[in-house]
This record gives C-alpha cells, sequence and structure tokens, in this order.
C-alpha cells in the first residue's frame, strides 16, 4: 500500500499551493510574538513616588523634601514607597524651619504612599501598574498577570491537541485565532486587574492552541522537504517578525489600552485566511472523509498546474488507511524502564531551564540600560540568526555537543555580566543578547532532539511531557524577573548558573545525530554514565538492527 506522502507526490514538493499554504501559515503565527511578550509594555513600571497633595500645605522646600531617598545602584533616588510623615512636615513648614539645616530629616518618622502615587511619564502614558496603582505591597500582581498568561497556555497545551484531532486542524486554528484577538479586544477594556488577568489567562489558552494548529496543519500538508523547513525556520522566524513588531507598535503608542487595540488588529486580519488555507487532507481521510480530503487533492493540483487523470486513492488504499490504527500507550511508559526515566527526568530539567531562561530574558529587558524600546527590538532580532544556526547544527553536528555548546554560551556570559564595570552599560546589554542568542538556539534545538530521543510508541507523550515542562518554566520566568528589584544581577546569576548545569547535564543524555529513531522502548539509546544489564530480549532487538537497519531521520517535530 502507498502511504499518503507517495500518493500526493504527484504534486510536487514546492509548488504555487505549498508555497501559499507555507507563508499564510507561517503569517497566522506573527500574533502570537507579540500577544504574550506585548506584557514587557503593558505592565511596565515607571519611576514613581509618593504623592503629596495640595492640601497638605507645604512649602516648595518640604514638598520638595517630602520623600526619603534611598540607595539604588550606587546612587541615592527618592524612595518609591514611603514618604515622611505629611502631618510633622505640614508644622515645620508652618514654623518657617527648613529641612537639612534646620531639621535632621534622618530622624522622621516615615508613613506609606495614603494619597497614591506620582508616576513619570517620560517613556509610557499609562501602563496597566499605573492604571491600578500595582506598585509597593501590590508590586506582585504585575509578573502575576504574565504567569497566569503562561498558566492559559499550559491549559490551552493540554487540550489544543485533542480539539485538533477530534475537529479538524482548520477550524480549531481559527476558533483559536478568534479567541485570543477576541479576549485580547476585551482586554482593552477591564475595568480592574482581575478582569485583566482573567482574560489574559484565556488570550494564553488560544495562543497555544493556534500556534500547535498551524505547526501541525502545516506538517501535514506540505511534503517533507518543505515540512522540515517549515517546522525549523518559518514558524519561528515569523514568530520573530511579531516579536519585532511589539516595539515599533510600542514606541508610537504609548497609552496600553490603545497599544492592546493595536495589537489586536493583525490577529483579526488573519481571520481572513479562512478561505486560503485548506484543511488537512491527512486529517479528513483519518476521519474517513475521503472525498473532502480528495477535493482538497484535487485544488492543490489545480493551483499548481498540474492535470488528474485518475482516481487518486483505489478503493483498497482508502480501506487501508482508515483502518490503521497505533498500539495505544499510556504516560506511565515514559517510567516504564530505567533508561526512560532518567531520558523523562533529565529532558524536563532541560526544557523548564531553558524556558525560564528565554522568557525571562525577553522579560527583562525593560530593566536593562538604554532605550527599552531598542532593547526590545534586539532582543527579537537576535533570534533570527539563533534559529538559522540551530538549523545548521541540526544538519550537519552532532545535538549533544551543539545544545550543550549554546546553554554554556548563554549561561556563561549571563554570569559574567556581574563582573562588568558599572559605566560598560552597552556592554551589559551585548551580553544580554548573546546571552539570549545562546538560549534560544538551544530551545529551537530541544524539540528535534526530544523528539529523537523518544521511541515512536511514546514520541508524542515523551515530547508533550517535555513541553509541559517548558510552561511551568514560563510561568516561574516573570518572578526571576521580580528578583531583579532586590539585586539587579540576582536574575542573571540564577539564571546563568541553571543553564551552565544544564549544559553539564545535556552530555550525559544519548546521541541521536545519524542514528535511527528508536521504535521500541527497548531500541532507545542509552543514557552515558549509567551502567545496565541487557536482557536476552534487548540484545536480539539491537542484533536484528544491525542485521536490518531501518534509517529514518528526523529534523523536526
Amino acid at each position: 500500500m502507498r502511504d499518503y506522502d507517495e500518493v500526493t507526490s504527484f504534486l510536487g514538493e514546492w509548488g504555487p499551493f505549498q508555497r501559499l499554504v507555507f507563508f499564510l501559515l507561517s503569517a497566522s503565527i506573527v500574533p502570537n510574538g507579540f500577544n504574550g511578550l506585548s506584557a514587557v509594555f503593558l505592565t511596565a513600571t515607571p519611576e514613581h513616588r509618593c504623592r503629596v497633595p495640595e492640601s497638605a500645605n507645604l512649602s516648595s522646600a518640604w514638598r520638595n523634601h517630602s520623600v526619603p531617598l534611598r540607595l539604588q545602584d550606587g546612587r541615592e533616588v527618592p524612595h518609591s514607597c514611603r514618604r515622611y510623615k505629611l502631618a510633622a512636615l505640614a508644622n515645620f513648614s508652618a514654623l518657617g524651619l527648613l529641612p537639612g539645616r534646620d531639621v535632621n530629616l534622618t530622624q522622621l518618622e516615615q508613613e506609606s504612599c495614603l494619597d497614591g502615587w506620582e508616576f513619570s511619564q517620560d517613556i509610557y502614558l499609562s501602563t496597566i501598574v499605573t492604571e491600578w496603582n500595582l506598585v509597593c505591597e501590590d508590586d506582585w500582581k504585575g509578573p502575576l498577570t504574565i504567569s497566569l498568561f503562561f498558566v492559559g497556555v499550559l491549559v490551552g497545551s493540554f487540550v489544543s491537541g485533542q480539539l485538533s484531532d477530534r475537529f479538524g486542524r482548520k477550524k480549531v486554528l481559527f476558533v483559536t485565532m478568534g479567541i485570543q484577538t477576541g479576549f485580547s479586544f476585551l482586554q482593552v477594556f477591564s475595568t480592574n486587574f482581575e478582569m485583566y488577568a482573567v482574560l489574559f489567562f484565556i488570550v494564553g489558552m488560544g495562543q497555544i492552541s493556534n500556534y500547535v494548529a498551524a505547526f501541525v496543519l502545516g506538517t501535514e500538508i506540505l511534503g517533507k522537504s518543505a515540512r522540515i523547513i517549515f517546522s525549523t525556520l518559518g514558524v519561528c522566524i515569523f514568530y520573530s517578525v511579531g516579536y519585532m513588531l511589539l516595539p515599533l507598535f510600542a514606541y508610537f503608542i504609548r497609552d496600553w489600552r490603545m497599544l492592546l487595540l493595536a495589537l489586536t488588529v493583525p490577529g483579526a486580519l488573519c481571520l481572513a485566511l479562512w478561505w486560503f488555507i485548506p484543511e488537512s487532507p491527512r486529517w479528513l481521510i483519518s476521519q474517513g472523509r475521503f472525498n473532502e480530503a480528495e477535493v482538497v487533492i484535487l485544488k492543490a493540483a489545480q493551483v499548481n498546474r498540474i492535470t488528474v487523470t485518475t482516481a487518486i486513492f483505489d478503493p483498497a488504499e482508502l480501506q487501508d488507511l482508515s483502518s490503521q490504527k497505533q498500539e495505544s500507550h499510556s504516560i506511565l511508559d515514559l517510567l516504564q524502564t530505567r533508561n526512560i526515566r532518567v531520558v523523562t527526568i533529565m529532558s524536563i530539567i532541560l526544557w523548564m531551564t531553558i524556558s525560564v531562561g528565554y522568557f525571562g530574558l525577553s522579560l527583562d529587558t525593560p530593566n536593562l540600560h538604554g532605550d527599552i524600546y531598542l532593547n526590545c527590538f534586539f532582543s527579537a532580532l537576535v533570534e533570527v540568526p539563533a534559529y538559522i544556526v540551530a538549523w545548521l547544527l541540526l544538519q550537519y553536528l552532532p545535538r549533544r555537543y551543539s545544545m550543550a555548546t549554546a546553554l554554556f554560551l548563554g549561561g556563561s556570559v549571563l554570569l559574567f555580566l556581574q563582573l562588568v564595570p558599572p559605566d560598560l552599560h552597552y556592554l551589559t546589554t551585548v551580553l544580554v543578547m548573546v546571552g539570549k542568542f545562546g538560549i534560544t538556539s538551544a530551545f529551537s534545538m530541544v524539540y528535534v532532539y526530544t523528539a529523537e530521543l523518544y521511541p515512536t510508541v511514546v514520541r508524542n507523550m515523551g515530547v508533550g511531557v517535555s513541553s509541559m515542562a517548558s510552561r511551568l518554566g514560563s510561568i516561574l520566568s516573570p518572578y526571576f524577573v521580580y528578583l531583579g528589584a532586590y539585586d539587579r544581577f540576582l536574575p542573571y546569576i540564577l539564571m546563568g548558573s541553571l543553564t551552565i548545569l544544564t549544559a553539564i547535564l545535556t552530555l550525559f543524555l544519548p546521541e541521536s545525530f545519524n542514528t535511527p529513531l528508536p521504535d521500541t522502548i527497548e531500541q532507545m539509546l542509552r543514557v552515558k554514565g549509567i551502567k545496565y544489564r541487557q536482557s536476552p530480549s534487548h540484545t536480539r532487538v539491537f542484533r536484528d538492527e544491525e542485521e536490518s537497519p531501518t534509517i529514518l531521520k528526523s529534523t523536526a517535530f
């Protein structure tokens, strides 16, 4: 029996139809590049200090000295969350006493910002922080909104696959794209922090679901060569294009509600792609809808200017295609043997650490010295060469050493940051971008590497569990950035240390480059540094492999 790729081989690999699907599906990924990371600007915290009302009856001298100073990054700055007691200052002002000369300010009692805060508008006209005063005792709420977004991503990743398998790739793609766009639009009208956070959670669910649906739809429609480019470069680079558009929007639109409204427009435009993107013929065949699958294939042939004179499927093939079933496996199979348990644990650690580093550095751009918009743009731009380098490494070099090198590069420069002299701000920014480059490259490669480590019978579950660990890392990442409020280099020290430890851990994983993909758990490559006793069945499996090897190489998942 011919497989699907053989049945549709007459369409060619890179005709007008494949190019149209490639670019339209990649374009649908663009809004994903700024939906989650828009929090860089939406939840930004401008410089602020306690508000002193006009009713306090203070002289200009006492008004200027109403806020105590604190030491930050080696210089004294006004305190963000404390002020001197206004009643005492009003008495001194009425008596004609002057601050510093007649009154020792260090001995005055302090109080919290009872009348709210004054926020600088040098960079932002408004953010959700200035809207709802998410500072001081409530400063944890800003990172919480980002974490809730990633919790939505985690929940969405659970259900997206099942929804796509049940209702179809195309329907799920556009319904979830509508959810992402629609609930982003509703966020514009949020009346409080709680409403904004709940809507952001739902946006996260929609974002990952349409991303996964677009990814699967592209890999199922496109031929092998185009599929590899789509899954490794097309999706990733168009995601980066969306990320690069984010600071451009934010530079010209400084009000958070108007910015969020502008960011929903590309998503709304992508909904028009419904009339140009077809359903997956593979999925239609799996559902027994052969006539619909044949219509899609015939339209593809028409776009490619290919004349079809015979039936695409014969009855025997239709019967075989509809009756194909795989042996069922459960998530417990990932713990079945000592080897697969170790691989699973190491993969979870690897994915979680990489995710913490990637999203931590992406969300930390407002804290870098210099223009926040340029820093965000450079953070997005550096991902393009990172993806290209990752693709080249996957093509020609061993996985373990490529991953470890990228992680060592990313982790070591982050640790080196604390040694940079304080006046060399631009060197610090460059090193952060180099760290982002290394971690992004590793993030791109880890999908392929993990898929090659697991056997066919549990590959989808293995990558799914690892991806879930990545979501947990993204949920934690805002709080790594939050630690920077206490020590500027603490987030870099933590992320750099974890990244280097993970790089060392990667060296103990098996090497999958130029090796056949394992089909069973017994055929999995062995973790380095752990001794195993080979069972007779295991020896027999590999003896059979040597006598009749299966050459199957995967470069994308």
